[in-house]
């Protein structure tokens, strides 16, 4: 089905990050996995060919796509003429203001992932079944003192949690990529420790992970540029060396916190 629709539309891909799923079993199982109901807005990101649209729309009670490609906007227009509970952004998503929504299903595009996945935390959501390539995925569910550890780990822990619920190979897609794909299902939750100042920390942890090679206490003075504190370096020499002298890929999401936490405090006695 899904590859006649390609045909029919004379679309190959390959270029934009553009590979289309064909797999109609994982396409059922991404919307299953989401447990929509008619009472959910669903917002998918990069509509493509409408292939999970279409499963999308059976059923939820709305449908926001936010799609770039104005062919593939034609496409959707084409496939689901008339149809009230779509909604069609032609827009890039890394520069639209989002609009509300309960659940969020998409085929991300890879090269900008990272940039999508922040701008989601920011948002106010139930459930995401977002699909990354498979060594972003393992960047995103991984723990302290693990080689995928990263900030971007930190961030994710801090706003959700975070699960790979599959892992789909390259045939699974037309044409397909280079990479072996994931599926992460993303809950968002209230933090798990306290946060004194929310940006302030992920600028933390952004420079302890800049410069990961390096004990934390280098890493966050190299790093300043970021958090802006004038006495920065006798702040960290009052901090707990056992701590300090760390990198920030051996440091729980916890500890990153509470060193944050102290920094916050000390820059802010006059």
């Amino acid at each position: 089905m899904v590859r006649k629709i390609l045909q029919k539309y004379g679309i190959r891909g390959g270029c934009h990050d553009q590979h289309f799923l064909i797999d109609e079993r994982i396409l059922d199982s991404i919307a299953e996995e989401a447990n929509i109901t008619e009472d959910d807005v669903v917002l998918e990101i990069g509509g493509g060919i409408g292939n999970l649209t279409e499963r999308l729309l059976e059923k939820a009670g709305k449908v926001i796509v936010i799609e770039l490609d104005p062919q593939l906007v034609d496409v959707l227009h084409d496939r689901f003429p008339d149809n009230e509970k779509l909604e069609v952004i032609h827009s890039d998503v890394l520069k639209v203001d989002l609009p509300k929504f309960d659940k969020v299903v998409a085929n991300l595009p890879y090269s900008i992932s990272s940039p999508i996945t922040f701008k989601l935390f920011e948002q106010d959501f139930e459930l995401g079944i977002l699909m990354y390539q498979y060594e972003f995925a393992q960047r995103m569910v991984a723990k302290a003192n693990t080689e995928d550890y990263s900030r971007l780990s930190v961030n994710t822990h801090y706003f959700a949690d975070a699960s790979i619920i599959m892992k789909i190979p390259p045939s699974a897609f037309s044409p397909p990529p280079e990479v072996w794909s994931a599926v992460v299902k993303v809950v968002p939750r209230p933090a798990p420790f306290h946060v004194d100042e929310p940006e302030f920390f992920l600028n933390l942890v952004t420079a302890g992970f800049l410069q990961r090679r390096k004990k934390l206490r280098n890493a966050i003075i190299k790093g300043n540029h970021l958090l802006k504190v004038p006495n920065i370096k006798q702040i960290v020499d009052e901090l707990p060396e056992e701590l300090m002298s760390k990198r920030a890929e051996n440091l729980e999401p916890q500890e990153l916190a509470d060193i944050a936490n102290h920094i916050c405090k000390m820059k802010n006695v006059t």
